[in-house]
């Protein structure tokens, strides 16, 4: 991942080769840049499977190419740094205190890299255009497969495809991805 995440090594396990639960797979050793712990940048690194996306398993198929992919996790990356899904899990933080009757408390305290997140997310998806957002949200943020994703909107199969990568191609021009 260019900018944010560096990669150190990648290993790959084909498809029928290596051990059960190996097919399929593609494993990338990706650094965490940017994290800052105890006032110095960490080092850590993380292991990805690049084929557990459906952006992923389209691009290990070939339906988009490297700059689509590398615009739709340049999306997920800004969504998820943003904190923009619901929570599922409960919140065991102490409630604030309601300053006036009603129990209504004020907008969380948001830290500055998730105000720049959120911005861009949203004027990333704004550059994809009305009628482009919703696909490339379901596919690229969501999580949601092109089959899951063509039968929520209503659209019939394998439209989807086409829609995405139009918007892919918006979202890496917007990221000035070449």
């Amino acid at each position: 991942m260019a900018g944010r995440m560096g990669q150190k090594r990648c290993r790959s396990a084909a498809k029928g080769t290596g051990a059960a639960g190996q097919a399929g797979r593609q494993l990338e050793e990706v650094a965490i840049d940017g994290e800052v712990v105890g006032g110095r940048p960490s080092r850590r690194s993380v292991t990805v499977n690049r084929l557990e996306s459906p952006l992923g398993w389209l691009r290990s198929r070939g339906h988009v190419s490297e700059r689509q992919y590398e615009a739709g996790e340049r999306l997920r990356a800004d969504y998820e740094r943003a904190q923009l899904s619901s929570r599922v899990t409960m919140a065991w933080d102490a409630s604030p205190v309601a300053r006036s009757r009603g129990g209504s408390v004020g907008a969380p305290d948001l830290s500055a890299s998730q105000i720049d997140a959120k911005a861009r997310f949203e004027a990333a998806v704004a550059a994809a255009g009305k009628g482009l957002d919703d696909i490339l949200w379901r596919v690229a943020c969501a999580g949601e497969g092109m089959r899951e994703a063509e039968r929520a909107l209503g659209w019939p199969a394998r439209a989807g495809k086409l829609v995405l990568v139009m918007a892919l191609d918006r979202v890496a021009d917007f990221y000035r991805i070449r």
